[in-house]
């Protein structure tokens, strides 16, 4: 049985930065390297900077809005108050998709790591990472369902472990890399495919940082969001940015541009036996798999708060804000974002999931950083957050001008998917919720 309810405040700060850590590292850092560098060289280590960059410049107006309004939704609940229903929609259904296409990216970086430890164990089992990643998903999803503590205390665990074995790796990695340790190595031209894949690889490998977001979109969970907002959402990018570039620079280190395109999604592994020999490469090939594990994890649980919230405010069916009645968590909001989920996991092309996944972000990040730029003009009266964003109005703006400018960068493909998309959400809020009046209704 359930019903309507609020969410509970359950969420501390480790939990928040573990949602934010655990959601952004297993992308950039076991997942990209490969395809990063095959594209760029070692000049990727540049796009994961400008990455972290374009997040920063979102995160602090982020971290205002949401300590002005911290409810879940995040994105969708700010733009939805200060910029209408039309494009509240528009980013609360692209918000939803969005981790649906992340987490489905995720998923099936996870089922690549466990194909690789059963090899590396010569278990003699042949299962297809297809199989693996849509089991992962049904699994994750219920554990979601089970309650929203349940999913915070597995982040913690996760990032947990997972911060001790990149600890090692990126320490005796760095050494080798600079020279220290290890054997000499050949130098590499910095970008020897020139400027411009810098700026193409940066807008693929932005979907490493979509977990500040993230941590928007629990805020109606969180204890006191006033001073944990912010914390987690900047922590958590300055925090993963740095693993990113270094990770980067040692892997391009290690292996030429060339072989790390060639060993794909799991390169990471070559480089870690590489500097430690067999138990370096066990090492990464857990840390993959829980990193890309606890990615999928915490885009679950904040997709359904996309949900959610869109249902709150009656733009899509009352049914998908019912609570559970013994969990207290959205579980039809969980529902609709693990089934397509599993369903996009049988598209399998990794790259296009994560384009549009970030795609659909950098349209939401954009709109928070004007809708900032709106509220600070108006000044309504509600208006009164407790962290406030240097350096505006120019900061956000170019927080816009950023998030919108790297989609030119993206495949056709990517570009394609993501703005039929938004054209969908705008269709049904047209035909469905044209007329709706939003509860709380603030701008």
């Amino acid at each position: 049985m359930s019903q309507q309810g609020e969410l509970e405040r359950t969420l501390g700060l480790p939990q928040a930065l573990a949602i934010g850590i655990g959601t952004m590292v297993g992308a950039g850092i076991f997942v990209f390297p490969g395809l990063a560098a095959g594209q760029a060289g070692p000049a990727a280590t540049l796009s994961f900077a400008i990455g972290a960059g374009i997040a920063l410049l979102v995160a602090l107006p982020t971290s205002e809005l949401a300590t002005a309004m911290p409810e879940s939704g995040g994105g969708y609940y700010f733009v939805s108050r200060s910029m209408g229903t039309l494009l509240g929609t528009m980013v609360g259904v692209g918000q939803w998709m969005g981790l649906v296409f992340a987490s489905a990216f995720y998923l099936m970086g996870f089922g690549h790591y466990l194909v690789d430890i059963v090899a590396a164990l010569d278990l003699g089992v042949d299962i297809p990472v297809t199989t693996i990643a849509f089991v992962t998903a049904l699994v994750l999803t219920g554990i979601s369902i089970t309650g929203t503590k349940n999913t915070g205390d597995l982040q913690n665990i996760i990032v947990g472990v997972l911060l001790a074995l990149l600890a090692g790796f990126l320490g005796h990695g760095l050494l080798d890399a600079l020279g220290v340790l290890g054997g000499e190595q050949v130098p590499e031209t910095f970008a020897p495919y020139g400027t411009l894949p810098v700026f193409t690889t940066a807008a693929l490998v932005f979907t490493s940082y979509l977990g500040f977001a993230q941590i928007a979109t629990v805020a109606g969970e969180i204890k006191n969001p006033a001073r944990n907002l912010p914390l987690a959402m900047v922590g958590s990018v300055v925090l993963v940015g740095l693993l990113y570039v270094l990770t980067i620079f040692i892997s391009t280190s290690v292996f030429s541009s060339e072989a790390l395109a060639e060993l794909g999604e799991t390169a990471i592994v070559a480089v870690s036996r590489d500097i430690a020999g067999p138990i370096g490469a066990v090492a990464i090939l857990i840390g993959g798999l829980l990193a890309t594990l606890s990615s999928a994890n915490a885009s679950i649980l904040s997709s359904s708060r996309s949900v959610y919230a869109l249902s709150r405010d009656a733009l899509v069916p009352d049914a998908t804000a019912n609570i559970n009645k013994r969990y207290r968590t959205p579980h039809v909001a969980l529902l609709l974002a693990g089934g397509p989920i599993a369903a996009l996991i049988l598209f399998g092309r990794v790259e296009v999931l994560a384009e549009v996944a970030s795609l659909l972000h950098l349209f939401m990040y954009g709109l928070m950083c004007v809708a900032l730029l709106l509220l600070r003009h108006h000044d309504p009266n509600w208006y009164e957050p407790d962290f406030t964003c240097p350096a505006s109005p120019w900061l956000p703006a170019l927080g816009a001008i950023a998030s919108f400018g790297l989609v030119a960068f993206m495949q056709p493909l990517s570009i394609g998917l993501g703005a039929g998309l938004l054209a969908a959400a705008a269709i049904w809020y047209r035909v469905y919720a044209y007329d709706v009046s939003l509860k709380d209704e603030r701008a």
